[in-house]
C-alpha cells in the first residue's frame, strides 16, 4: 500500500499565457518515457516552447509573445 502522497490528488492549472503548473505527485516523463526528476511539489511545465531549461518553465513566455488563448 501507498503513502498519502500516493492518493494526493493532482491539479493541473493552465496559466493564461504561461506555463502549466502542476500541483500534486505527478510522475512526469520525457518524450522517451524516462521519468523526469522532480524537486518541488508544484512545478510549471513549459507551454510557449522558448524555454532553456525543458520541460519546466523559465519565464520565456513573457518576452517571446506566448499567447495561450485563454480569456482569463
Amino acid at each position: 500500500m501507498g503513502d498519502a502522497r500516493d492518493r494526493a490528488p493532482v491539479t493541473v492549472t493552465a496559466c493564461p499565457d504561461g506555463p502549466l503548473l502542476v500541483r500534486g505527485p505527478a510522475r512526469i516523463v520525457d518524450g522517451e518515457g524516462r521519468e523526469v526528476e522532480r524537486r518541488r511539489a508544484t512545478v510549471a511545465l513549459c507551454r510557449c516552447g522558448g524555454t532553456g531549461i525543458p520541460p519546466w518553465c523559465d519565464g520565456t513566455h513573457k518576452v517571446n509573445g506566448y499567447r495561450s488563448g485563454d480569456s482569463g
